[in-house]
């Protein structure tokens, strides 16, 4: 049994980032980071990809590369927790303990929980793809680019997901494609969606909703995707006002699952009610135990499960660390700012930005609810370097 004084369990965005901020607020600390992948992916730039813009080789970088000077590397999966013990169980044996735990699981994409999904999705001949994915989001442009009639349906689940814009903005994607294509005539595009409207911030609805309208796009709110049968090519949906069964035939079905909490964390003893680790959204702290700390998709946190949110919650946490390991109350507040770059087309992007409160919290001066090029440069082009060398340094 190892131990080491702060233990990151995740070594995605938020485990990586908050593991620089420390490293940088305080050189020396004894940092190890538990994370199986050998591959560290820049999830964002999908979308985009899947739109046929870059390939997703662009996504990614080595895990190793990525680790903070300083911070070991527990290339393992986490089995199990105990947090009253201080005590992480290791998935290949073994056990490290520790002072301070900081939860950063990311989110769980459970394709099982739709029948049909899990042996359809990226695979050729099926119409069935999801940018969600590093080896699903290259079939989504296959399937983009080989439409040249019949029905696109995007879904978008009951359940929370990272990046909440994302199942519309691969929709405007194709749709500008059919367009440029000159298949349009032919094409219907379908966004069915769980949610009861395009957008859960109200400063942004009325510029979607004429994005939806420009594009006529046919938008089906509260249809939840509940089974695809692939012989048929039909896809299953529950009215979640009625619970009525709806079919719609397909041609192209661009799923985003359904996400939960990681199982691991489910029977951690760390989470509220609905499993999600049990912070406090102002200082990250967790509710039961002192030393224990979440940030990220998996936190509690009531924001948008985004990378933007992430970049502001990373200093937020590690200031308040830094402050109970001296023995000083957490004073540094998180307002919940968070960050959902819509894409509405190729070279057009309303910058979503807004905090707890469902409030524009935004940084330029303009009215980002405008749909503008500049804002597509910057996600396209200045996000992902901001990403690899500012947010994963602990410097943006």
């Amino acid at each position: 049994m190892k131990h080491h004084q702060i233990v990151i369990a995740g070594g995605g965005s938020a485990g990586i980032t908050v593991a620089a901020h420390l490293l940088n607020k305080q050189p020396g600390l004894d940092i190890a980071i538990i994370e199986p992948s050998a591959t560290h992916y820049y999830q964002p730039i999908w979308t985009l990809v899947g739109g046929g813009v870059f390939d997703k080789s662009v996504s990614e970088r080595s895990q190793a590369e990525v680790i903070p000077a300083g911070a070991k590397w527990i290339q393992d999966r986490v089995a199990s927790f105990d947090a009253g013990a201080n005590t992480v169980t290791l998935e290949k044996g073994g056990a490290v303990t520790y002072d301070y735990l900081i939860v950063a699981l990311g989110i769980q994409l459970d394709w099982g929980k739709i029948p049909g999904l899990a042996e359809t999705v990226g695979k050729p001949g099926t119409g069935v793809c999801s940018n969600y994915a590093y080896d699903t989001v290259a079939s989504t442009w296959e399937n983009i680019r080989s439409l040249k009639k019949g029905t696109a349906i995007f879904t978008q689940p009951s359940t929370p997901i990272k990046c909440g814009g994302a199942p519309q903005k691969i929709c405007y994607l194709a749709e500008d494609h059919f367009q440029r294509a000159g298949v349009r005539g032919q094409v219907n595009v379908v966004f069915a969606s769980a949610a009861d409207g395009i957008f859960h911030v109200p400063h942004y609805v009325p510029a979607l909703n004429r994005v939806v309208a420009r594009r006529h796009i046919d938008a089906k709110y509260k249809h939840d995707l509940v089974e695809i049968k692939p012989a048929s090519r039909e896809a299953i949906f529950k009215r979640m006002d009625t619970g009525e069964l709806v079919s719609m035939a397909f041609d192209l079905l661009h799923v985003t699952p359904p996400m939960s909490v990681p199982d691991v964390l489910k029977t951690s003893g760390l989470g509220n009610e609905a499993g999600w680790v049990n912070v406090d959204k102002g200082t990250l702290q967790h509710v039961n135990f002192p030393n224990v700390f979440s940030l990220g998709d998996c936190s509690s946190l009531p924001t948008s499960k985004t990378g933007a949110a992430i970049r502001k919650q990373a200093p937020a946490l590690a200031d308040n660390l830094l402050a109970v390991l001296r023995g000083h109350a957490p004073a540094h507040v998180y307002d919940g700012y968070t960050s959902c770059p819509l894409v509405t087309g190729y070279g057009s992007l309303i910058l979503a930005e807004f905090d707890y409160d469902k409030k524009p919290a935004e940084t330029f001066a303009f009215d980002q609810s405008q749909e503008r090029y500049s804002m597509y440069a910057l996600k396209a082009y200045a996000l992902p370097q901001i990403y690899w060398h500012g947010m994963l340094k602990g410097r943006a």
